[in-house]
C-alpha cells in the first residue's frame, strides 16, 4: 500500500503553520511612547526648557532599548538638572549604564554638588 497524499499534506499543513507563526517570530513590541520601569518620578521646574526636557521626551519616544538617568532634584537646594540619557541600546542593561556614565560625567565636568549626591537611573526600558 502506498501513501499519495501524505507528502503533499504535510507540506499544506507545515504551510498553514508558517504563514501564521512568522508574524509573531519577526515583531517584537514597539517601546516607542511607553516610559518602561520608572525608578523615581521625573520633575523639571516650571517653564524648564533645557536639555533635560528634551532628553526624556527624546526617551520616551525611542523604540528600543534607552534609559533616562538624572541627578535627584530638590527644588529647595538644587537650581540645575543635569542628566543622561541613551537611545536604542542593544540592551536595557547596556542603556542604563551608559546613560548613567553620562550623567555623571555631566556632573564631573560642570564640577557641582548636586543635594541628592550624584546621578541615578530614572526610567529606563
Amino acid at each position: 500500500m502506498r501513501l499519495e497524499y501524505s507528502g503533499k499534506t504535510t507540506a499544506s499543513l507545515l504551510a498553514g503553520l508558517l504563514i501564521f507563526a512568522a508574524p509573531g517570530v519577526g515583531m517584537a513590541e514597539s517601546l516607542a511612547g511607553k516610559v518602561g520601569d520608572s525608578r523615581f518620578v521625573v520633575n523639571f521646574p516650571p517653564g524648564s526648557t533645557g536639555d533635560c526636557p528634551k532628553a526624556y521626551k527624546d526617551y520616551v519616544a525611542a523604540s528600543g532599548h534607552s534609559a533616562y538617568a538624572t541627578t535627584f532634584y530638590s527644588r529647595v537646594v538644587d537650581l540645575y538638572i543635569i542628566c543622561g540619557a541613551r537611545l536604542n541600546a542593544p540592551t536595557q542593561k547596556a542603556a542604563e549604564d551608559l546613560a548613567l556614565r553620562s550623567c555623571q560625567a555631566g556632573v564631573k565636568r560642570w564640577k557641582v554638588k548636586v543635594a541628592g549626591g550624584g546621578c541615578g537611573i530614572a526610567a529606563s526600558k
